[in-house]
């Protein structure tokens, strides 16, 4: 592992490079670590797909005791699955009404649009980020099938709810932004509410699985035909 200074109080922990086999399960490993190990020391860990942001307490702490816990941690740290992580299931109304791109989509992949739902929802994905917005969990990793490469030129913008695909990655817009993914349905479920405690449904570590819903499904669950 690598660690690198990232401000004063704080530090980059690399724990391996991204496709690289059980480095998401380490990621986790070191997150659930720290945070037992040191407790209100931190102030946050932002966990990502190879490497853990670690911010401290800098009145409390300092570069050196992160160092050592994490020294201490290290010979606790396997290659293998972890069991702690839920599965989530959020809701989608797979539509083009909502989902714009779901038939370019499945045209450019040779398949029809219920082929895409289809393999969409046949994989449980791993939370391996939350970031560019509040609740925006990045999921891995989608079906080679169904991977399609960012827009050309990215929507100014897309609705609250988006459910979207990227390359090998998928996600749900937790809010209202500018975006790039392919937008393919819509999920009632708020993926950020800050009045909630948590506040978001999902953490990493966390598996996702889709669930498709009816349009009267969706709609009675708060959803939105709005653009």
């Amino acid at each position: 592992m690598r660690i690198e200074v990232a401000g004063e109080n704080a530090l980059i922990l690399y724990v391996g490079t991204h496709g690289e086999q059980g480095v998401a399960h380490r990621v986790e490993q070191v997150t659930r670590l720290l945070k037992e190990s040191m407790g209100d020391l931190l102030i946050d860990l932002v966990p990502s797909y190879a490497s853990v942001l670690i911010i401290f307490d800098l009145f409390r702490c300092d570069h050196l005791k992160v160092r050592q816990a994490i020294r201490n941690i290290e010979p606790q740290l396997t290659n293998e699955a972890s069991e702690n992580g839920r599965i989530v299931t959020l809701p989608v109304y797979y539509a083009a009404e909502v989902g714009a791109d779901l038939e370019d989509l499945a045209r450019n992949a040779g398949l029809t649009t219920d082929e895409v739902i289809h393999l969409h929802q046949a994989t449980d994905y791993r939370v391996y980020a939350i970031g560019f917005a509040p609740g925006f969990a990045y999921l891995g990793d989608v079906d080679e099938r169904i991977a399609a490469p960012r827009l050309s030129t990215p929507r100014q913008r897309v609705p609250r709810g988006a459910v979207a695909i990227a390359d090998r990655q998928t996600a749900v817009y937790p809010a209202v932004s500018p975006g790039g993914w392919n937008l393919i349905g819509r999920c009632p479920q708020r993926m950020f509410n800050p009045d909630l405690d948590p506040s978001m449904p999902v953490q990493v570590g966390d598996k996702v699985r889709f669930e498709s819903i009816t349009r009267d499904d969706y709609l009675s669950l708060g959803g939105s035909l709005d653009d």
